[in-house]
């Protein structure tokens, strides 16, 4: 059985247009055409399309979408799905959370009962993120938490500082527009590195892909784009120059 781009397009809730961008770039081709070159889609590709709409919602880039599913392509379709349906209800479970956890800050505030201050932040849970990071990065993730198993709060918190205070200077080098390769914004990227180290140690081209990926992945351009426009951009390149002087 097949269905025609508009089916899937009325199915999925996405446009033509999208499917047509998606089948340009390589990332979902249809099975086939019908008369008039119009395009055909069968059963894989509507699970591939159900995948990738899935990382898409997660806030990928469509080439960090890419990336994943060919590794999911790798270990087969049914395992992942597995792990996206674990991971969805253990979303649903936070964000019933923090509807009840905002339900009762609302009734404090109306006159009832006031929260707890540890209460406030039911259900913010940085945790969120961790199916996602052990699909796309097992051995960083296992690294990481052995490096930060006995970590307090003031450790995390700290740790997380320091990253803001490095995205702030790479947002005045960029707005500056001083060179990447500057023995300023060098030495900030050194300390980046040293930032990064905390967590895991990655040699050059694991440094130089973290950079970019800070460029492909939505959530993470938005983050240090949010600092300054094209602040993302600006630590790739010169993440990329210290990891090309300075890694092995």
């Amino acid at each position: 059985m097949s269905w025609t781009i508009t089916q899937v397009a009325r199915l999925s809730r996405i446009t033509p247009r999208t499917l047509r961008h998606y089948d340009a770039i390589g990332l979902l081709r249809p099975a086939g055409t019908a008369a008039g070159g119009v395009r055909l889609y069968e059963r894989e590709q509507l699970l591939r399309l159900q995948r990738i709409l899935l990382l898409r919602d997660l806030g990928l880039g469509l080439d960090a979408i890419a990336s994943v599913i060919d590794d999911q392509d790798r270990r087969g379709t049914r395992d992942v799905l597995d792990r996206h349906r674990t991971w969805l209800q253990a979303e649903s479970e936070r964000l019933a959370r923090l509807a009840r956890t905002v339900q009762r800050t609302i009734d404090g505030m109306s006159g009832g009962e006031e929260m707890d201050v540890e209460e406030l932040f039911e259900g913010f849970d940085a945790s969120r993120y961790e199916a996602e990071a052990q699909e796309r990065w097992p051995e960083g993730v296992a690294e990481s938490r052995r490096r930060t198993a006995n970590w307090s709060r003031d450790d995390f918190a700290g740790a997380a500082q320091r990253g803001v205070d490095l995205a702030q200077r790479f947002a005045t080098f960029a707005a500056e527009s001083v060179p990447v390769d500057d023995e300023r914004t060098q030495e900030a990227v050194a300390e980046h590195y040293e930032w990064v180290c905390l967590f895991w140690t990655p040699n050059a081209a694991a440094y130089r892909g973290l950079g970019e990926m800070y460029v492909a992945d939505e959530r993470f351009r938005q983050y240090y784009d949010k600092h300054g426009e094209g602040t993302a951009q600006y630590l790739s390149d010169a993440m990329a120059a210290y990891a090309a002087a300075n890694l092995a």
